[in-house]
């Protein structure tokens, strides 16, 4: 769970270039888990989801050419962007709450 905790927070630093270790990190976290039956486990799921959903939306759009520009998409196709945010702020609170244990 630290681990997983640790790599989100380390990831974070560089979106796009972090976002392999913001994934690996949330996958982490769901394992801690699942391995100790926590209470925590249906959100870390639902992070985990939402994390692997934006991830792979935001690795879509970089090889589209990203949006905005030249790229012919508007900055309205940002908002397929919001699972990974909301994916890894779901991680981050719920390995916090799984650490102070509630």
């Amino acid at each position: 769970m630290i681990l997983g905790l640790v790599a989100s927070v380390i990831g974070v630093a560089d979106p796009l270039e972090g976002s392999p270790i913001i994934l690996i990190g949330s996958a982490l976290a769901l394992a801690g888990a699942l391995l100790d039956r926590s209470r925590q486990r249906k959100w870390l799921s639902w992070a985990f989801a939402l994390t692997c959903v934006g991830v792979a939306a935001l690795f879509g759009l970089s090889a589209l050419g990203g949006i905005g520009g030249d790229s012919g998409r508007s900055y309205g196709w940002g908002l397929v962007l919001l699972p990974y945010p909301v994916g890894w702020l779901m991680t981050v609170v719920g390995a916090v709450r799984y650490l102070r244990g509630r």
